[in-house]
């Protein structure tokens, strides 16, 4: 027995005709329409969706082209400012080698918290004392070892910096003796000496220690020639280990090397 065909009757009726139009359409091509436009309507939708976030990216680009021009003009400043301080290093290495920081030997890195322990130079019993004791003139090598003069005093009228006293190349850590007996007038921190140390001595006389790493005495400390009072290192204003040396008479600065022609070791 055969299938009967359903149909579907459309009745189109316009304003101010009396006449009317009839489209008779099978009822599968009616439905099969009617799927394929909600697949139609779907795919808009979807694309719609797509869309939306393409479209967002696309308006973000010309942000991005900034941004990332911006980050390249930095990336510049950054490549010139570590040109322009690799050069500073040369310079201050140059600087280092000038005041004969080349020819100080480091000084030992210290491990584990522990101090580095120094030789000790034993005497035999009838050798003579090499300091006098009691208040003396500043007339000693204020270091263990000769070390290189890098700098000696400049008066102030000259067109170099003005230098009083005596530049002494040693490696951080090397101990400084007083240069003659007396009392430890100063002790502390300057913003151009570092760590020093002021001691008064018979006759007006005054020695100055400066730039040193560490401070073993203090203000109203009796202290003997060749009695260690502090460590040399780079305080204040210094570019590389050194001690630098004073010695001043009623306040005015006298040349060391007047006193102590060459080191009592």
């Amino acid at each position: 027995m055969s299938r009967t065909r359903r149909w579907v009757t459309i009745i189109v009726h316009t304003d101010g005709n009396p006449g009317s139009r009839t489209y008779r359409l099978p009822l599968s091509l009616v439905r099969a329409s009617a799927i394929a436009a909600s697949i139609v309507a779907g795919l808009i939708v979807m694309a719609a969706i797509s869309y939306a976030p393409v479209a967002g990216t696309a308006a973000s680009v010309p942000g991005l082209r900034r941004e990332i021009a911006a980050l390249r003009a930095e990336n510049q400043q950054v490549r010139l400012l570590a040109t322009r301080l690799e050069e500073i290093e040369s310079r201050y290495e140059q600087v280092r080698a000038m005041l004969g920081a080349d020819i100080v030997p480091p000084h030992p890195e210290e491990h584990g918290g522990l101090q580095v322990v120094r030789p000790v130079v034993a005497r035999t019993p009838d050798e003579p004392p090499r300091y006098r004791t009691g208040p003396t003139l500043p007339v000693y090598w204020p270091l263990e070892e000769q070390g290189i003069v890098t700098r000696g005093p400049i008066g102030s009228g000259t067109e170099a910096e003005a230098h009083p006293g005596l530049d002494i190349a040693v490696r951080a850590g090397t101990p400084i003796r007083a240069a003659g007996g007396g009392v430890v007038a100063e002790a502390g921190v300057d913003p151009d000496y570092g760590r020093y140390v002021l001691i008064n001595h018979p006759d007006g006389y005054q020695s100055m220690y400066g730039h040193a790493s560490r401070v073993l005495v203090r203000a109203g400390d009796v202290v003997q020639a060749g009695e260690v009072i502090g460590l040399s290192g780079s305080t204040g204003r210094s570019t590389a280990p050194h001690l630098h040396f004073e010695i001043r008479r009623n306040g005015q600065q006298i040349d060391p090397r007047s006193l102590i022609p060459s080191p009592r070791l």
